[in-house]
């Protein structure tokens, strides 16, 4: 694991053109769109020039563990910009309708509040990636 993991931090490219890219995947990451992420998340590191296999491990930020704590996050911080809405759903929800089918409500501050994560969570750890790989390369 180490290893791969080695790897995946070594793509060529400069370190902005790596971080780029993860910042892209950790951006489509926050949303839930299942399935979809990778693509979007390379699709995007190919507008902003970045990496595309950093991108799809970026992600990765949502996965079987994290994904509901993410999404209940982003629900909350689009509620808390828009107003309160209807609540968060119980896991039986989701597991029988899913999320589109909770109505525009709550796919709205879920799309508003995984949007903002996004945006501020790609911003930071792009750059604390960036800075990292800068000062690797100075020492």
């Amino acid at each position: 694991m180490r290893r791969r993991l080695r790897w995946l931090w070594r793509q060529e490219g400069s370190h902005g053109h790596r971080a780029r890219g993860l910042a892209a995947g950790i951006f489509t990451g926050c949303y839930p769109f299942f399935g979809l992420q990778i693509l979007l998340g390379v699709g995007l590191a190919s507008l902003v020039r970045g990496s595309h296999i950093l991108a799809a491990a970026g992600t990765w930020i949502s996965n079987p563990v994290t994904s509901l704590p993410l999404y209940w996050f982003n629900y909350q911080v689009g509620s808390w910009l828009l107003g309160p809405g209807p609540g968060f759903p119980s896991l039986q929800q989701v597991q029988e309708g899913g999320l589109w089918d909770l109505g525009l409500a709550f796919s709205i501050r879920l799309m508003l509040g995984s949007s903002v994560v996004g945006l501020l969570s790609a911003a930071l750890l792009g750059w604390l990636y960036w800075w990292w790989q800068q000062r690797r390369a100075q020492t």
